[in-house]
């Protein structure tokens, strides 16, 4: 299922309901900047060496996040200083930071937070006339977030574009892919070299176990049933021992998004790590986080 944009706001903002200060920071930033062309996201996951992490406000077309400082912040300064590096390390975005309580441990004045809010509001509209000034602003085009067309017309595949897809078919499309469906965990590839398009899950099922690492750069993949387990037994250990595996793969991740709607999420080429690989568990590192689109030619479906 695919949100309209308007479900898509309403969507992120009940996210935040059971928050009554994070509820009233974030309604007044969003009805305040009015601006369609800036994306926001509510409790933004982020994956960092330490687990997932949860942005507040994440405005990802600007590079900037904001979280708001309730009092159980205040007693975990250390942990949040090095969540904030964390994060920065992870995704390049700008901090900021909205503190409820004062000196006291009191919640400050409503008024003193609103006037914080409207400073953080115009620091915003700021930060978007800087990238226009620079021709790096890229608005808000939601309705093309999920299609295939946008980056065949650009000519490649960027992990730091956040690319993802809603169907297996639309990931495809961009290798020329012409079948009407696709349901399988791998689709090969033709040219230039051996190798294919693969959709883990990362996620328990029946029978393969898939994780990724925080950094996203390893995929391990183990058996989760006696039918794995064989397969792994017969087939892969002896193929890794003879270099006749397939090495190789365009990697989308199974993934749900911020509002819970399944998604596949380009994650790079990775290829398999014969050292680290063996009879109960094969593991794959990404070496490619850019993939030119001209290059690659799918098997006929």
């Amino acid at each position: 299922m695919k949100y309209s944009k308007d479900q898509y706001i309403l969507r992120n903002l009940s996210k935040i309901r059971h928050k009554p200060w994070e509820l009233f920071i974030i309604s007044r930033i969003i009805h305040l900047l009015n601006d369609s062309d800036i994306e926001f996201v509510c409790q933004q996951p982020i994956r960092t060496m330490e687990g997932t992490r949860y942005l507040d406000l994440c405005f990802p077309n600007l590079n900037v996040y904001l979280e708001i400082d309730e009092l159980h912040h205040s007693k975990n300064v250390i942990s949040d200083k090095n969540r904030m590096r964390e994060i920065i390390d992870v995704t390049d975005f700008s901090e900021n930071r909205i503190r409820i309580y004062d000196s006291n441990n009191n919640d400050r004045d409503l008024n003193d937070i609103t006037d914080e809010v409207d400073e953080f509001i115009s620091s915003i509209k700021t930060t978007k006339e800087r990238l226009l000034s620079k021709g790096e602003f890229i608005p808000w085009d939601y309705n093309n977030k999920y299609v295939p067309e946008v980056h065949i017309r650009r000519g490649y595949l960027d992990v730091k574009n956040n690319v993802s897809f809603l169907t297996h078919i639309d990931a495809l499309r961009c290798f020329g892919y012409t079948g009407m469906s696709h349901q399988r965990a791998n689709c090969n590839i033709e040219k230039p070299i051996r190798m294919s398009v693969w959709f883990p899950k990362f996620y328990m099922n029946d029978l393969w176990v898939n994780s990724l690492s925080d950094d996203e750069k390893t995929i391990t993949m183990k058996e989760n049933s006696a039918w794995a387990a064989k397969k792994m037994e017969d087939n892969t250990r002896e193929k890794i021992m003879n270099n006749d595996y397939e090495h190789k793969k365009i990697v989308f991740g199974h993934f749900k998004d911020a509002l819970g709607q399944t998604i596949y999420t380009f994650l790079g080429e990775f290829h398999m790590n014969l050292t680290k690989s063996g009879s109960t568990q094969v593991c794959w590192e990404r070496v490619k986080t850019k993939i030119n689109l001209s290059t690659i030619e799918l098997l006929s479906p």
